[in-house]
């Protein structure tokens, strides 16, 4: 399994991202965590930085919108078996979420990280999800956002790529920041495990091999 979790956009550490993807890779980019607004000319011009940031370092994106698969009008798996890699941006988690599981993602991903088909990378709320749990993250993102189309129930099980929770933003200059504070609070309360990400520090899992890199 290969992924590259970062706390804001690629972190410091894009060289590795390449490393990991591959030079030129062909990249799925799951921009749904940014269906919270209601503007489409103002999700593409958003969009549109995520893709060009991905294509400065050399890779070949394209936007694969989970709610065309929701409810498996179309074949996930067999779209997401054309790329190199995925990469899933920042926005609301819990929204995310939800796309995931009901477009079939959250199962189409697994097998295909355990069978090395592509690899998984993703900042902020793209990071949040491989985790086990989404509680305690809702200290930082609205559950309760429920665009058109999508189910009202909160989804709280993660991905469970990792065996902690992630706080991205914590101690960055970043909106955030406060909100990760209390966050970490929460974990720590409840003994829970979890790993927190300043901006620009990212999580490289390379089969066995963990890294953290600043």
């Amino acid at each position: 399994m290969r992924l590259y979790l970062s706390s804001y956009k690629l972190g410091n550490q894009p060289n590795r991202l390449v490393q990991l993807f591959g030079k030129g890779a062909r990249v799925a980019v799951i921009y749904n965590a940014c269906d919270f607004s209601e503007d489409p000319i103002v999700r593409g011009k958003y969009l549109e930085v995520q893709l060009q940031m991905l294509r400065d370092v050399g890779f070949e994106p394209t936007e694969i919108d989970l709610r065309e698969y929701f409810g498996g009008k179309n074949d996930l798996n067999g779209t997401l078996r054309k790329f190199h890699a995925i990469w899933v941006p920042g926005g609301n988690v819990f929204i995310l979420r939800r796309a995931m599981k009901q477009s079939g993602f959250d199962q189409v991903i697994k097998e295909l990280l355990s069978k090395d088909v592509l690899a998984y990378g993703g900042f902020s709320a793209g990071a949040c999800v491989t985790t086990p749990t989404l509680k305690g993250i809702d200290i930082m993102d609205h559950p309760d956002v429920i665009p058109k189309g999508y189910e009202s129930e909160i989804v709280w099980d993660g991905l469970n790529l990792v065996d902690y929770s992630i706080v991205p933003h914590f101690d960055s200059d970043h909106p955030e920041v406060e909100l990760a504070g209390k966050a970490v609070e929460y974990f720590k309360k409840n003994n829970l495990p979890h790993h927190v990400l300043r901006d620009g520090e990212v999580i490289l899992i390379d089969g066995s091999s963990s890294e953290f890199l600043n």
